[in-house]
């Protein structure tokens, strides 16, 4: 099985799209069984199918600082029930670094206990900065008139998962685009609901990842325009 070559880890892998790549996983906790999604796999250099991802093999991808790290996230899932989620680096097999955020939650069987965890792997490695200003100047410029209220939610990601604000806003736009729900009112609503998450570690990553991913279940449809509600013409009187 071909690992990963830390020959070149200073290397960064660079993508043409500003979008971030975006695959899902499972992690059992019996067994410590892993599923991949193909976008996974190709994150780490394999072709779909190739290779059985297990706990080995994920930590030997992982850069060297920061296997520790994932090492003693995955001993708390596996100890705590709680869902495996990180910012970290990892080496695919071609030596390119990427970073990644895991964002995940609890995963129940069919008693209601828990059996494991799972969300995506978001790779939010670097791409130009030119490349990032074109794709916010000409698809993203109702973006401006509401700066506040996703600058607010772009701070929070990038407290949380210590990323800097072109990570955080990648993420942001992942979210609108997987939801449907317009990027400002799902930042508002995200801001709104900071308040219901623990003020303390170690749950509060976990408690995030599940807002984060839930969010838009909570935002009404917009009403269309004949469901606005129009002034009566009394209403209308000087």
């Amino acid at each position: 099985m071909q690992g990963p070559d830390h020959s070149e880890t200073d290397r960064e892998t660079p993508t043409a799209d500003p979008s971030p790549v975006v695959g899902s996983f499972r992690f059992y906790f019996v067994g410590q069984r892993w599923e991949w999604s193909d976008e996974v796999a190709r994150m780490h250099g394999y072709e779909p199918g190739t290779v059985v991802p297990t706990t080995e093999l994920l930590l030997a991808h992982k850069h060297p600082d920061d296997r520790a790290h994932v090492q003693d996230l995955l001993d708390y899932a596996l100890h705590s029930g709680e869902s495996f989620s990180s910012r970290h680096r990892f080496i695919d097999t071609r030596g390119g670094l990427h970073n990644v955020i895991v964002v995940a939650d609890r995963m129940f069987g069919e008693s209601g206990a828990v059996i494991g965890t799972s969300g995506y792997y978001i790779d939010v490695t670097d791409t130009l900065a030119e490349e990032r200003q074109e794709v916010l100047d000409e698809t993203l410029p109702e973006l401006f008139e509401s700066r506040a209220v996703i600058e607010q939610a772009k701070g929070v990601l990038m407290r949380i998962y210590r990323i800097n604000a072109d990570q955080a806003f990648r993420i942001l736009r992942w979210r609108s685009q997987e939801t449907n729900v317009k990027l400002r009112t799902l930042a508002a609503r995200l801001i709104e609901e900071l308040d219901q998450l623990p003020p303390a570690p170690p749950a509060v990553q976990s408690r995030f990842d599940h807002l984060l991913l839930t969010v838009h279940e909570r935002i009404r449809p917009e009403p269309t325009p004949d469901e606005q509600v129009r002034p009566t013409s009394a209403a209308r009187r000087p």
